[in-house]
């Protein structure tokens, strides 16, 4: 058995961490995928606009079957079968001359990405300490080198 370490609490990793309060652990799947936030998730998506991945598809290219795109995504998150696909490997130039490379998702990987968030955040937000910093949402690097 492997135990975890987390401050002074020791967790069992074969073992969810349950509350008798919350039935999470009698669930089949501790979660449920909302359709709003896969809709909500597309909002975002498209506010931030975004090239095309590794199948080629635009947003504009998407949208054309919208309502069954999104609702493959929720159908897929929901059921525990979304398999991301390859990113789209693009070389960018940086100012020393060297390359850097960066994947491109799929636009439904991002919505799929961005549902995860959407679903997720609310809920383990609460649980971060003020003084964590990474990949949060109004918090950055030089927030945590102010202090």
């Amino acid at each position: 058995m492997n135990v975890e370490r987390r401050d002074s609490v020791g967790q069992s990793a074969s073992q969810p961490n349950c509350r008798q309060e919350e039935a999470v652990c009698e669930q089949t799947k501790p979660f449920q995928v909302s359709k709003l936030h896969v809709v909500e998730a597309y909002r975002r998506i498209k506010a931030n606009a975004g090239a095309a991945g590794v199948d080629n598809q635009t947003l504009k290219d998407f949208e054309r079957d919208l309502k069954g795109n999104l609702y493959k995504i929720w159908n897929r998150l929901s059921s525990g079968s979304w398999m991301p696909p390859p990113v789209r490997a693009v070389e960018i130039p940086k100012k020393d001359g060297s390359k850097r490379l960066l994947g491109i998702p799929t636009v439904s990987d991002r919505i799929a990405q961005m549902t995860v968030l959407v679903t997720f955040e609310p809920l383990v937000e609460r649980y971060f300490l003020n003084d964590s910093y990474g990949y949060r949402h109004g918090k950055s690097a030089l927030d945590a080198i102010a202090v």
